[in-house]
């Protein structure tokens, strides 16, 4: 009897001993780490141009901080805010970025995830860079890519406003431009077709901003808190030139986009009407005469 109780004491024991290494053999210590948050050679930063403000793209800016080149080969953003990733895949296999020098590599925007709140992502994504350092194997980093404009939250708000109000109306501008008498102001029509059988939800244009390029007239102020019902509505907007300096045309990138603050069922967002390239020309050849008059 005391044999086999001393027996079983010694088989408890072996196994109690042999816990701890088990559990060390399972830990993700054990495993091997990809390079995750500052430790990684590559700082990832989130922009958006003016070319690709209103355009459904960003820009990937990418860091290099070691001293020497690094051969990228691909870039990667993960956010909540969007269905799938946001990615960037070089046209020549590769892109070398130069030491302690950044790059801004442009990637289009998936659809928004519309169903999720923004205030748990509003400023960060996960990035993965697939990249290589003189004379080693290709690697990866994982990094978390920081968003100090809040690019993403914006461009994902103003998507899913553009959805939600597209179900309900189709909103342009007219591609007419009615230009006064005396040049210095001109009238543009927005032009707004509900949508049969569209969503059931309200849609109202609470407001309209001016741009870059065009201001509203003192005289005639744009229309205010319009709702959109079921019947085909055209709102004239008298514009003037927001500015007459000599690069207001030149080097124009949103001008001829118009900001609409509206309110569609629950969402209350931006959307940004944009010219046709038939309007866009009258709208600059407008700005340009009147500019020219007012000198």
């Amino acid at each position: 009897m005391v044999c086999r109780g001393w027996r079983s004491f010694a088989v408890g024991m072996a196994v109690v001993l042999a816990l701890p290494l088990l559990a060390g053999c399972n830990s993700p210590d054990s495993e091997p780490q990809p390079t995750t948050g500052n430790a990684g050679p590559i700082t990832v930063e989130i922009n958006q141009s003016r070319d690709q403000y209103g355009k459904q793209a960003i820009q990937i800016q990418l860091t290099n901080t070691t001293d020497s080149p690094l051969t990228v080969t691909g870039a990667l953003l993960r956010s909540t805010l969007f269905e799938g990733d946001i990615t960037w895949e070089p046209t020549e296999g590769s892109l070398e970025l130069p030491p302690r020098q950044p790059k801004s590599l442009p990637a289009a925007l998936p659809t928004a995830a519309c169903g999720t709140s923004s205030t748990d992502s509003s400023r960060e994504a996960e990035a993965r860079i697939s990249y290589s350092e003189p004379g080693k194997e290709l690697a990866e980093e994982y990094a978390s890519a920081s968003d100090p404009f809040g690019v993403l939250t914006r461009n994902a708000s103003e998507l899913c406003t553009a959805t939600e109000a597209t179900a309900v109306a189709t909103i342009v501008l007219d591609p007419e431009l009615e230009v006064a008498a005396d040049g210095r102001t001109a009238v543009v029509r927005l032009v707004i077709t509900p949508r049969t059988g569209g969503a059931a939800q309200s849609l109202t244009i609470e407001s309209i901003d001016g741009t870059t390029l065009l201001a509203e007239s003192p005289t005639a102020p744009w229309p205010r808190n319009v709702a959109v019902g079921m019947v085909k509505q055209e709102l004239p907007l008298t514009i003037r030139p927001a500015r007459c300096d000599p690069h207001a045309v030149a080097e124009d990138k949103v001008g001829t986009l118009l900001p609409l603050r509206i309110t569609v069922g629950e969402r209350q967002g931006v959307l940004k009407i944009a010219a046709s390239n038939e309007l866009r020309g009258k709208i600059y050849d407008f700005v340009t005469s009147a500019c020219a008059g007012a000198g």
